[in-house]
């Protein structure tokens, strides 16, 4: 009991401390999270999606680069969103032999979201909040030919598989998210986030999708000019791997490049 007392003791220590950092980033105009993602991302965070190979991805990993590139993004469109994209391999998620702490269906429940029916009966890999436009999504890579869903056991759920994913996640970073007293996630890493922003936004062009593609574009461009400046290498790496992953690969990041003449001359300057 004496032990328990101590370890409680340490942890509201340590949750004033960090609720001081946040006051102090706050005040300096940092961009925090707005409530509804917040309490969103902290509940799963709680259950221990992120302990288990969950990765932010989409616009609000974006949101958290602030602090990790040491730039201001501001509240323009390119930031702005009410999805929460969480992404894992299927893999790791097998073999990982644990679960979430609470069933996330249980968790999105009581946070009054409604599973998305998906073509496959029985299996969901969606939520929408009833009385927000939030949507929560899980992904995965996708390995083979097919984009269909797959299952990852740890998290509990479905999930939608996407290629050049893989891509994305490899390697994540651990970032406070920037809610309350501080919340640890994990974000891809910067310089594949911005590349494959690229592919993202070529993918998603001349569809329903245009404005999300453009808003990836925009959030590559953005990205892709502070890492030339502050981490070029990692960045000529992060181009160089993509380029070698195929024909698809070049593809959908020219057609990109094409509508980004600056970002265009800023990677080919630096991959030669």
């Amino acid at each position: 009991m004496s032990r328990q007392k101590a370890i409680f003791e340490v942890e509201k220590q340590t949750e004033r401390e960090r609720a001081r950092l946040m006051r102090s980033l706050r005040a300096e105009g940092y961009l925090m999270t707005d409530v509804g993602s917040g309490q969103v991302i902290a509940a799963m965070a709680k259950t221990g999606v992120f302990r288990l190979g969950g990765t932010l991805v989409g616009t609000q990993a974006f949101r958290c680069y602030e602090g990790e590139l040491g730039v201001r993004i501001g509240f323009d469109q390119a930031a702005m969103t009410d999805d929460i994209d969480i992404a894992s391999f299927e893999r790791l998620s097998l073999v990982l032999g644990d679960t979430v702490d609470t069933p996330l269906a249980e968790v999105f429940s009581e946070m009054k979201f409604d599973p998305v029916p998906a073509p496959e009966k029985g299996r969901v890999w969606k939520w929408r909040q009833t009385n927000r436009q939030t949507l929560v999504e899980f992904l995965t890579p996708s390995l083979s030919e097919q984009e269909g869903l797959r299952d990852l056991p740890a998290l509990g759920v479905n999930a939608q598989s996407l290629h050049f994913l893989n891509y994305l996640i490899a390697e994540p970073l651990q970032a406070p998210l920037l809610y309350r007293s501080g919340i640890l996630i994990q974000i891809p890493r910067p310089e594949r986030f911005a590349i494959h922003k690229l592919i993202a936004a070529d993918r998603r062009r001349g569809g329903p999708d245009e404005l999300k593609s453009r808003k990836d574009r925009a959030q590559a461009e953005f990205q892709i000019e502070v890492l030339h400046q502050n981490r070029p290498e990692d960045l000529t790496e992060a181009y160089e791997t993509a380029l070698e992953r195929g024909p698809a690969w070049r593809a959908h990041i020219s057609e990109s490049l094409e509508l980004l003449p600056q970002t265009k001359a800023i990677l080919t300057s630096q991959s030669k």
